[in-house]
């Protein structure tokens, strides 16, 4: 197949793109590099540095004429959507709607779209199961809900077929630390660089971490069912901060202790997903156990930081 990543120099794109090459698969590349890295980027794909949200986005789907398009490209930080909600509209639901409108004008046959678990809000049940309400609690997973929307009526009104992978809290290699980085990159990082991370509230707060390369996989499956779906991507398990911190510093080898500071707006108190539905549909178990995907993804920073290996302490 031809297949056209957005974001594919970002931390998830990258690895769902390598994945894709090395199975054989035509790849091209749209990002714009706002967040994505040029050093992320599998050599074997055609690379066009363009916004999702630009007229030339139009023109690479075009050129490439893919069968199918995994939509990664977004505006994924909570705390940027509230100082910053235009901007995040911008990108996640003008982004998406001109994705779209490409799709639908040069015939691409499937669109798999990169939604996440902030759509849900606040659970109101445990485990979160896609029939749950949806009630964003930040512009951030208002914008991942709209675009949503817009595949329905795409799909319905001209007929493009699609597939939406709401994420839980994804993790691994390639993660950045800063910007929008996820809890675990930061944690990693400041232990690394000897500096106390910080964790907001009490730490008992609860996410469901999913490994990189387990998200990249139910792209691909995506690829091939779950037509007009909606389908959580997680591990079914629910991990607090505290624990968390707890195994990175056991890896990490670290004597620090974490700071804590005030809880952030906008931030879910406990959150983890049922994955019963994309296990049906798509057959995506996810394989990557907390411990070994945090070993690989602290063994990933000490490489390219250059910092030396370390005993782990108990």
């Amino acid at each position: 197949m031809k297949i056209l990543v957005t974001g594919g120099a970002g931390f998830i794109g990258s690895h769902i793109v390598d994945l894709l090459a090395g199975s054989g698969h035509v790849v091209s590349v749209a990002d714009d590099l706002s967040t994505g890295r040029f050093e992320n980027i599998n050599p074997a794909v055609n690379f066009y540095r363009v916004s999702v949200a630009s007229e030339e986005f139009g023109e690479v789907v075009a050129r490439e004429r893919p069968d199918a398009v995994v939509h990664q490209a977004a505006q994924v930080d909570v705390q940027h959507s509230l100082r910053d909600p235009l901007a995040d509209a911008e990108t996640n639901i003008q982004g998406s709607i001109n994705l779209l409108e490409a799709c639908r004008r040069f015939g691409v046959g499937k669109v798999v779209y990169a939604s996440s678990a902030a759509v849900y809000g606040n659970p109101l049940s445990l485990p979160v199961d896609e029939e749950h309400p949806l009630v964003p609690r930040s512009p951030y997973g208002a914008s991942k809900l709209a675009a949503e929307h817009y595949f329905r009526v795409y799909s319905e009104v001209y007929g493009v077929r699609y597939t939406v992978l709401r994420y839980a809290n994804v993790y691994g290699p390639r993660q950045d630390a800063a910007g929008e980085g996820g809890v675990v990159a930061i944690f990693i990082d400041r232990l690394l660089k000897g500096e106390p991370p910080s964790i907001f509230g009490d730490g008992e707060q609860t996410r469901d971490f999913v490994f990189v390369r387990d998200v990249a996989l139910a792209n691909v499956a995506a690829l091939h069912g779950g037509d007009g779906m909606v389908l959580n991507v997680g591990t079914g398990r629910a991990t607090s901060v505290n624990d968390l911190f707890r195994e990175i510093k056991k890896i990490t080898g670290s004597p620090l202790e974490a700071l804590y500071c005030p809880p952030r707006p906008g931030d879910i108190t406990h959150s983890y997903l049922a994955n019963g539905r994309i296990r049906r549909v798509l057959g995506w178990n996810p394989s990557c156990s907390l411990e070994d995907g945090l070993r690989e993804t602290v063994g990933h920073y000490r490489k390219v930081q250059g910092w030396p290996e370390e005993k782990p302490h108990g």
